[in-house]
């Protein structure tokens, strides 16, 4: 056995404790998903926080969150399934709220560019706030039209990666590469999903399939 396949079985022995000592407490998996709102919404404050003689500590401590929101990212539907709770309203409730923790992380950037006179960052951090709900809601449109559409590679994982490696080493100016690369990996992504749709649709139409 590998170290790293070591590490993800031990790493999946941990999950499944947590998993299962959660489903004892009887919590609603609903509830998981928002204690997970909240404390990306934590991370979103020490980023807006954060100023020039505090920056690197601030964005560490957010960095720090964001890990510990993934934690409640991976159980709650862990838990649902454990404790035969899963329902459409759930995958429903998990969606809206993946979305406000989006949105909170990035505006809490763009309130640490405004504080610091940074316009062009303000900018840059809106747009990567925009283009990640676009990510999501050109999948979720497209699958009410054609049943599945999984192209593109930045999902919300990938897009969590990038804003906490951004976190934690920003004392090297990590954050702004790791902008960049959403603003243009969330990007092509919709465009992707955009022309997968427009094919799908069109061979469909061909096919006389509704």
């Amino acid at each position: 056995m590998t170290w790293t396949s070591a590490f993800g079985k031990g790493s999946g022995w941990l999950l499944q404790k947590i998993v299962n000592g959660l489903a004892l407490s009887k919590i609603s998996p609903n509830t998981l998903t928002f204690i997970g709102l909240l404390i990306n919404v934590v991370a979103a404050f020490f980023f807006g926080y954060a100023r020039a003689e505090n920056n690197v500590r601030m964005f560490v401590y957010a960095g720090l969150v964001i890990i510990g929101a993934g934690l409640f990212d991976m159980v709650d539907g862990r838990v649902a399934r454990q404790t035969n709770q899963v329902s459409v309203f759930g995958a429903f409730f998990d969606s809206v709220l993946d979305r406000y923790s989006d949105v909170a992380l990035f505006f809490g950037l763009l309130v640490y560019y405004a504080r610091g006179n940074r316009f062009f960052y303000v900018v840059l951090a809106a747009f990567c706030m925009t283009a990640s709900v676009m990510v999501s809601y050109t999948r979720a449109r497209a699958e009410a039209l054609i049943g599945q559409c999984k192209v593109g590679f930045m999902e919300r994982p990938e897009r969590i990666v990038l804003v906490i490696l951004g976190a934690l080493f920003n004392r090297w100016g990590a954050m702004a590469p790791a902008l960049w690369v959403l603003a243009v990996m969330s990007t092509i992504t919709v465009i992707h999903r955009i022309r997968f749709t427009y094919l799908e649709t069109e061979r469909r139409k061909l096919l006389g399939v509704a």
